[in-house]
């Protein structure tokens, strides 16, 4: 939960209690203030969920960027190695060939 998330749940509290206090003594104007309070932190709360979902996409984003990269590593090592072990098998058959031959 970040800032904006718990300011919003905050002021969404402080309104429902404006609310309730401004309709049990019959105050319009503190009710309404109430409910824009409530409005104002359902937004907040909402604009904090937001920030927290990408937060979440880019660091999950982030981590397969780092696993893909990590797998193309190891296939290059992989194809490196596997080109060295060919060249030196053709390697040694040629020298094998030569030395029969000679």
């Amino acid at each position: 939960m970040n800032r904006d998330t718990a300011e919003g749940k905050f002021d969404q509290l402080k309104g429902k209690t404006k609310q309730a206090v401004g309709e049990a003594v019959g105050n319009d104007r503190l009710a309404n203030s109430g409910v824009v309070d409530q409005l104002k932190g359902t937004g907040k709360e909402a604009w904090g969920n937001a920030k927290d979902a990408a937060h979440a996409a880019s660091k999950d984003a982030h981590a397969r960027a780092q696993d893909t990269a990590h797998d193309v590593r190891e296939k290059m090592t992989s194809t490196a190695q596997n080109m060295k072990e060919s060249a030196n098998q053709k390697s040694q058959q040629i020298k094998d060939q030569h030395r029969r031959s000679a």
